[in-house]
């Protein structure tokens, strides 16, 4: 046995340890930190194992963040009428606001939020933006531009790596712009792998100024139509992320303690490579499968970053 093996199996057998401390908990009475912890592995499982590997100062805290992230994400999948969503991120905005008064609802992960506040210094504003997205997104369901797409992107996932520099304590130019960067980049990512369940629903989300540029029909998406002018669009887009990405992997050279919280940066590299080898087509069936080794890729980034 190599030197190599021996180090892919300790680093396996650290990460199942890792993965079981965090939820042999939560076949007895949840918490409202273990609620938060199983909300985002069952929505959110890439971003589930990069925050368990974050540090145990800040972990508990990026779960309840990315939990709420997931509750306001998810009334857009859960609603077929607008009004009905916009009560719901109501429901989340007046939450928002118990919470920073002091006194949350008996939503377990308002209670966590509370929580965690106690202990963080957190910004609402950026809560805010989680919801702000979703509900402008929810009364207007085209973009307009890919400006308008990466605005969007900002809000959503951009904000939730403001808040975990916030409860890092790290206040720096640099780091603000490499999580403006970086979130463009995981959002248009997410984005472009939400095509095909988008699709399926008869939704577009590629911009309309995209649309145009390479005759692109609705009806062409949701039939699952390849054509050389949907990748070309596929690609302007992954084009951009792969700037953002860029862009934020030198600026975090600037800053200290940056690695764990954009651990994420693998899974947004991993599937613009793989997004590469189909030639943009974001119907390939390769595409659709989960990463076996994700979790092996993730704690050796960790460990030699």
């Amino acid at each position: 046995m190599n030197k190599l093996t021996v180090i892919e199996k300790n680093v396996r057998t650290k990460l199942r340890c890792i993965i079981r401390m965090n939820t042999t908990s939560a076949r007895q009475k949840q918490t409202p930190t273990e609620y938060c912890l199983q909300l985002v592995r069952k929505n959110d499982y890439e971003n589930f194992l990069c925050t368990l590997l974050l540090p145990r100062s800040i972990k508990s805290t990026a779960f309840a963040v990315r939990a709420f992230n997931v509750e306001v994400a998810q009334v857009e999948d859960q609603v077929s009428d607008s009004k009905i969503g916009t009560m719901r991120l109501q429901f989340w905005t007046d939450a928002l606001n118990r919470i920073y008064n002091g006194n949350p609802p008996k939503s377990p992960v308002a209670l966590e939020l509370h929580r965690i506040l106690q202990q963080h210094k957190l910004s609402k504003r950026y809560f805010k933006r989680l919801i702000d997205a979703r509900l402008n997104k929810l009364n207007s369901s085209m973009f307009v531009d890919l400006e308008s797409l990466e605005r969007y992107c900002d809000y959503t996932t951009s904000s939730i790596y403001y808040l975990l520099l916030e409860a890092q304590n790290i206040a720096s130019v640099n780091a603000d712009h490499a999580a403006s960067h970086f979130g463009k980049a995981h959002g248009l990512v997410t984005l472009i792998r939400s095509v095909p369940y988008n699709a399926r629903k008869r939704v577009i989300i590629l911009p309309q100024d995209i649309l145009l540029k390479y005759s692109i029909s609705s009806e062409s998406i949701f039939q699952r139509q390849s054509n050389a002018g949907f990748k070309d669009a596929i690609l302007e887009i992954a084009s951009c992320a792969k700037q953002h990405l860029k862009m934020a992997t030198s600026l975090r050279k600037a800053g200290k303690n940056l690695n764990a919280i954009f651990l994420p940066t693998v899974c947004v590299e991993n599937y613009l490579e793989e997004l590469k080898k189909v030639d943009f087509d974001v119907f390939h069936p390769t595409l659709q499968r989960r990463n076996g080794i994700l979790p092996l890729q993730l704690l050796w980034r960790k460990i030699w970053s």
